[in-house]
């Protein structure tokens, strides 16, 4: 009970009352498996809530990522019409139609309806967390707090819905197992009071400004990177943040919001992802350098930090590259 009211308290954000509706559903799914494996002598009314509260989690889902990433206060009306929509819908169904007298019904054609409304949903969310699901493919690309956190949640509900289609056909608890497994990640996540201070408090209040517009954001994205490689800014090892927002004539803290929000880049990150790239392209050429020469020549400030941070973002150090 009381992890429930770690997402139910009042001063939580919209996002974890989603949340909490989320791991709600989840857990009214996972008691109907286990009721149903353990259980000989069934009530038809506890499978048909079970499968009713399975038809919500999609969409519980979907609005958790949406209003997490939008950092929203209230429900929109849209989504209130939306979820009440659907409530409704399985609520008639299982009263014009209820388990006890369609058995059959729930267990085929209702059973394979909700789960492709729950497959559905799942596709949607996973296309709202498109850029941090592709940063995975992507080598050296750091993840925020809020990404790293939102995958684990959609990942886990993705992992549930494998396994109740998997375990629907072979080993029915298949299901529950891979949601308490999916619960002990997520309360580990949670256990680092850093992550919890992110994730269920209101952000602080520089950062509650709009999320810069993809257009607007993409524009400057490439007139970072053209002043980057043209000027070879990263080159100056006390370069700051204040001297780059200048270059591109925007203020400081908009620039930080955009390799934050945008790229899930720190400013660091970012001007050290270019030293590497330089680094490289020296390691590859003949030339009389020291490895440490290259490192400073690269815009690093010491033999150590060059090697730390090439071995972070590559794999390797500088002179396995090299060689």
């Amino acid at each position: 009970m009381s992890f429930y009211l770690l997402f139910f308290r009042k001063k939580n954000r919209l996002p974890n009352y989603f949340l909490g509706l989320l791991i709600l559903m989840l857990s009214i799914r996972i008691g109907k498996s286990v009721y149903m494996v353990f259980n000989e002598d069934r009530v038809l009314l506890y499978l048909q809530i079970g499968l009713s509260a399975c038809f919500l989690i999609g969409v519980m889902l979907y609005y958790y990522i949406k209003s997490q990433l939008e950092n929203s206060k209230k429900v929109p009306i849209s989504w209130k019409l939306h979820i009440a929509g659907l409530l409704c819908f399985i609520v008639v169904l299982g009263m014009i139609y209820p388990y006890e007298v369609y058995p059959e019904l729930w267990r085929s054609y209702s059973a394979r309806f909700i789960y492709a409304v729950w497959g559905i949903y799942l596709v949607l969310s996973g296309y709202m967390i498109r850029s941090s699901i592709l940063k995975i493919f992507k080598k050296g690309q750091a993840f925020t707090t809020q990404e790293l956190w939102l995958l684990l949640v959609y990942t886990s509900t993705l992992l549930i819905f494998i396994a109740y289609n998997i375990g629907m056909y072979r080993w029915y608890i298949t299901g529950a197992l891979t949601f308490s497994f999916a619960l002990y990640g997520i309360i580990f996540f949670l256990l680092l009071k850093k992550n919890r201070a992110i994730l269920f408090q209101d952000p602080p209040a520089k950062y509650k400004a709009k999320k810069i517009e993809t257009s607007e954001a993409d524009e400057i994205v490439h007139q970072l990177e053209v002043i980057m490689k043209e000027k070879e800014l990263f080159m100056n090892p006390d370069m700051k943040l204040k001297d780059l927002a200048k270059e591109v004539q925007i203020s400081s803290h908009k620039l930080s919001q955009l390799l934050n929000d945008n790229l899930g880049k720190s400013f660091n990150h970012y001007i050290n992802e270019y030293r590497v790239e330089k680094a490289k392209a020296l390691l590859k050429e003949e030339n009389p350098y020291t490895l440490e020469a290259i490192g400073f020549e690269a815009g690093f400030s010491s033999k150590s930090s060059f090697y730390s941070i090439f071995k972070r973002i590559t794999g390797m150090t500088p002179s396995e590259f090299k060689e």
